[in-house]
């Protein structure tokens, strides 16, 4: 990639977040309903835990820790990488063609298209509680523990967007089933900040290491909380977090790049 290139994506995203701020009203409106949308996921795990002292071996305050990593690293890539779920309305519509018209990279056009900005009203309830989990809960302090909650934040990141990679790949074949996928994205976030101790094991495998949910947030939090952790999913295996982040995006891209070579074009 040469510096005009790097150039012509910052003036891409530069003019999206522009046009974002250009409404100050409708942009405050987005911040505020991404923010309650993340507030009233909170409040879900709040009140499963005002009926129960513990759930899956782990109280509220520790499942709070395991909410609040999930909730930022997905927030970010959803921020980043969301904005592929627009590609079946480019696909219905044939407008996905004129992207190959550009002299770059199809996934790398569609990922720097848009950037959303209100999902950092979202981020900042994720931050909140992982925050307030890290200064409740009994945790051992060490190079070794800030290292592995820094791993932790950038690796969790990078499985949630190539998850969102592997869903874009998926439309070309599906092209109307986006809830198809939005099973294992958005319901996989949604499960990554649930105690995965409760699971069966067909679920511990496909959200454990297929689209590895409980290893972004549920077993880093084991870890660093010392807990052992529940059969085939140990606390050890959060060192492991960045081998899970390799195979996410080896298995988004191996499936992206299965999808464009699928695609005959628009039919236009």
């Amino acid at each position: 990639m040469t510096t005009s290139d790097l150039t012509a994506y910052r003036a891409v995203l530069g003019s999206r977040l522009r046009s974002q701020r250009s409404y100050r009203a409708n942009f405050l409106i987005d911040l505020g309903s991404s923010f309650l949308v993340g507030f009233v996921e909170l409040a879900e795990v709040w009140l499963v835990f005002h009926n129960v002292k513990a759930l899956g071996g782990l109280t509220f305050t520790q499942v709070l820790l395991v909410f609040g990593i999930a909730d930022v690293c997905f927030s970010l890539a959803d921020m980043f990488f969301g904005h592929l779920d627009s590609l079946p309305t480019y696909l219905r519509q044939g407008t996905l063609d004129v992207f190959y018209l550009r002299p770059q990279p199809l996934l790398l056009q569609l990922i720097t298209s848009d950037i959303s900005l209100r999902r950092l009203s979202r981020a900042s309830v994720g931050l909140a509680s992982m925050v307030i989990a890290l200064w409740l809960n009994d945790i051992h302090w060490s190079a070794a523990t800030v290292g592995l909650l820094a791993m932790t934040m950038i690796c969790s990141t990078a499985i949630y967007c190539a998850v969102y990679v592997w869903a874009a790949g998926a439309q070309f074949f599906l092209v109307n089933g986006a809830e198809f996928t939005n099973a294992f994205v958005y319901g996989g976030r949604y499960a990554a900040t649930q105690p995965a101790s409760v699971w069966n094991k067909p679920l511990k495998v496909v959200f454990g290491f297929i689209f590895p949910m409980a290893i972004t947030a549920y077993v880093p939090t084991l870890a660093l909380l010392g807990l052992p952790g529940p059969s085939w999913l140990p606390a050890w295996l959060a060192w492991t977090t960045p081998l899970f982040a390799a195979w996410s995006w080896i298995f988004g891209l191996a499936f992206w790049r299965f999808g464009v070579r699928h695609y005959q074009g628009g039919g236009g």
